[in-house]
């Protein structure tokens, strides 16, 4: 026998395909926080699996009509979720590449002798220090001299996102970097 909770999901997702939307609701109650379990083991990022579990309820409820067997429901929802993080994971792994390339050209592009030497070093090693998104965030956006709207298109991800990275990012270089300024005083 069918356990008793599987079977009111069940019927919440046939409601739901009917055009009940406190159905809906229901469903995103009962089921949400088992994809958000599922997006935070596969990312190991919290809020990262948040925006990603988000993303996939967007697909998941445009989907939901055409979706046969409601007892697919669970299933189907989480292979929704998975396939949004391997999207989310190979949006990281194109960061660190372009952070890599942009990292490869910075050293060129800056004076290695002379009074602004230290500087670059320390900017460099700063911008080295950031998560990876937002090296790749700050380093298309300052080195590469993209817009926000051509990063966005460059990362694949929001321009809300790109403003948020970028915002994160020159608060944890002007940390980093606030002690290097204080020396030099």
């Amino acid at each position: 026998m069918r356990q008793a909770g599987r079977i009111v999901e069940e019927m919440l997702v046939a409601r739901a395909q009917a055009g009940d939307r406190a159905a809906l609701a229901q469903i995103a109650d009962l089921r949400g926080p088992r994809l958000l379990a599922h997006a935070v083991r596969l990312l190991g990022d919290r809020e990262m699996a948040r925006d990603v579990v988000q993303e996939a309820w967007v697909e998941i409820l445009r989907g939901l009509p055409r979706l046969r067997d409601p007892v697919a429901f669970p299933a189907w929802a989480t292979r929704i979720v998975t396939r949004r993080v391997a999207r989310q994971i190979r949006r990281q792994i194109a960061s660190r590449e372009i952070l890599r390339a942009a990292a490869a050209e910075l050293p060129a592009a800056t004076p290695e002798a002379g009074p602004d030497a230290a500087d670059a070093r320390a900017v460099r090693g700063a911008v080295a220090a950031l998560p990876p998104d937002h090296a790749a965030t700050v380093a298309l956006f300052y080195l590469e001299d993209m817009s926000v709207a051509e990063v966005a298109v460059a990362l694949d991800i929001p321009h809300g996102t790109v403003k948020s990275r970028l915002m994160h990012a020159r608060l944890k270089l002007r940390e980093a970097l606030k002690g290097d300024c204080d020396e030099q005083a």
